[in-house]
């Protein structure tokens, strides 16, 4: 049987996954997809949290919808961004692009 402490553990790999791909990615896309790896390991730390702790209610689930609705709003601007960003500089490597120094 699958157990909260399952849950735990996907959700701890999948964050620790996003936190090595945000420190060590050079790609602007490769760090908004490991940040949307961190946003689903807590989606399911919610989830899990609200169905093995009180399953009454669908606190747990409100909070993964807005979560879901924050990160794809993220991606909107984020990738927006990283499309200007290309149009000026011909690349998206975020060590090369320094556009927000004075």
């Amino acid at each position: 049987m699958i157990g909260l402490n399952h849950y735990l553990a996907l959700s701890a790999l999948l964050f620790c996954i996003g936190i090595f791909g945000v420190l060590t990615r050079r790609n602007a896309i490769g760090i908004l997809m490991s940040i949307e790896l961190l946003f689903n390991a807590v989606n399911i730390n919610f989830v899990a949290f609200a169905r093995f702790i009180n399953p009454q209610e669908i606190t747990g689930q409100i909070f993964t919808i807005f979560v879901i609705t924050v990160a794809a709003a993220e991606a909107a601007v984020g990738l927006a961004i990283i499309i200007l960003i290309y149009r000026q500089h011909k690349g998206v490597e975020v060590d090369r692009v320094n556009i927000m120094k004075w």
